[in-house]
């Protein structure tokens, strides 16, 4: 039934331009050449370096027609996804002028059904189509994920998001007038339906590299709304443009689109792995401080530039989950008590803090010494590493995790009339 529905929705979301502005001869020395069906676009002359055609075959048995034009000066390759209705007659000319502005090796591609594509189009035969072009670009001209950035226009956005959630070291993602999914395109829903097309929005949330969003704040084909969520859902979001009174078939006319475009090819030239695992960590740590509060479970302390945390309580004792800590603790080493009922304020403190757990006092002026444990409750046992069966035999004792008089069922801790720091300790033995 949901093929069914599939196949339904094609004809509905695909418009090959017919009859296709171009077809593909082969010339005398076997070599594959366009040729364009009108005036308005033409190709270069047959042996032209700077233009390959090729045919490649798709793992769903059909034939689908890519070129490939190349620039002595890139370092970065982009393979273009189209809108649904053109051809790559139609868009030769809009390649030339990315290649030479962008300096990128550009590979654009016919779905399949379109311009000298064999097959009829549909939403799976698109998929096949990007992943048999890709595989083209690795096997014929060595370039691998790392140095690939994938362009997808509107229903290209498709196909786009599709491959670049199985590539996790892509480069970088366009997402020029993308959509959400298809049926979204035409009515407002919240809910997947089983004849919806392109899923682009539970894709995006895999893709694991910088997205760019472009589009037209005036888009009467893809609402504007597809692409701020598109953005808003990235993990790795880029600075998006939104181009003012910009349409959906006219985004290239303003010129702020090759600015910002060719903004981004030079930042992903320029991007390594370690700059980019620095960007997302101070992302990370960007949406915690504006959350108010870092990623302390027990007392969730505010951050304030993260200093070191200190304590003013009045309890009686210190608790390390006392919500009188102030600071940020993933970065201090060590938290200091301000006031004087802490028993374990001692410069000798050695601990874990960055995993959360309790420290350990090496000095003579804790006792029971703290052993690290893994999580901020009773103190253990000396005698038995025991823990949950500790007792104090104060009635009047807080009794929280910074009071030294438990006792153990074993007889191990500190019993009354214990006195600390330089007198005599006596510790029962059970």
């Amino acid at each position: 039934m949901g093929c069914m529905f599939s196949h339904l929705a094609a004809k509905f979301a695909f418009f090959p331009p017919s009859p296709p502005t171009y077809h593909v001869t082969k010339t005398p020395d076997g070599k594959l050449t366009a040729v364009s069906s009108s005036t308005s676009s033409t190709f270069p002359a047959a042996g032209d370096a700077s233009l390959d055609v090729r045919v490649v075959k798709t793992r769903r048995g059909n034939k689908v027609t890519a070129f490939y034009l190349r620039n002595p000066n890139a370092r970065l390759t982009l393979l273009y996804s189209h809108g649904n209705a053109a051809d790559l007659g139609q868009l030769f000319d809009l390649f030339l002028q990315l290649k030479v502005n962008l300096r990128v090796n550009l590979m654009g591609y016919d779905y399949s059904g379109y311009g000298a594509s064999t097959g009829k189009p549909s939403e799976y035969n698109t998929y096949a189509d990007i992943e048999a072009v890709y595989e083209c670009l690795q096997t014929e001209y060595g370039v691998g994920q790392e140095d690939l950035i994938l362009y997808g226009q509107s229903v290209g956005s498709g196909p786009t998001l599709h491959l670049a959630s199985k590539l996790p070291r892509l480069r970088g993602v366009v997402l020029h007038s993308g959509i959400l999914s298809g049926l979204r395109v035409l009515c407002h829903v919240k809910f997947k339906f089983c004849c919806d097309i392109y899923s682009n929005i539970n894709k995006i949330k895999k893709v694991k590299c910088p997205v760019l969003v472009i589009h037209g704040t005036e888009d009467d084909v893809v609402n504007w709304l597809h692409g701020n969520r598109l953005w808003k859902m990235a993990k790795e979001p880029y600075e998006p443009l939104w181009i003012k009174g910009g349409g959906h078939c006219n985004l290239e006319i303003y010129p702020e689109y090759i600015r910002h475009l060719y903004r981004f090819i030079q930042d992903m030239e320029n991007t390594t792995t370690k700059s980019r695992l620095k960007k997302i960590w101070q992302e990370l740590r960007r949406r915690d401080e504006s959350k108010g509060c870092c990623s302390f479970r027990l007392c969730r302390p505010k951050c304030t530039r993260c200093p070191k945390p200190s304590c003013d309580c009045s309890c009686g004792c210190c608790k390390w989950s006392c919500p009188s800590l102030k600071g940020c603790f993933s970065c201090c080493k060590k938290p200091t008590c301000g006031s004087s009922c802490c028993k374990c304020s001692c410069l000798s403190l050695k601990g874990c803090f960055t995993c959360w757990k309790k420290p350990s006092c090496v000095s003579n002026c804790c006792f029971p010494k703290l052993k690290c444990c893994s999580c901020f409750g009773k103190p253990r046992c000396p005698k038995c590493s025991c823990w949950k069966c500790l007792k104090c035999p104060e009635s009047e004792c807080c009794c929280c995790a910074g009071c030294f008089s438990w006792l153990c069922c074993c007889g191990g801790g500190r019993r009354e009339g214990e006195t600390r720091g330089g007198t005599t300790m006596a510790k029962s033995e059970g």
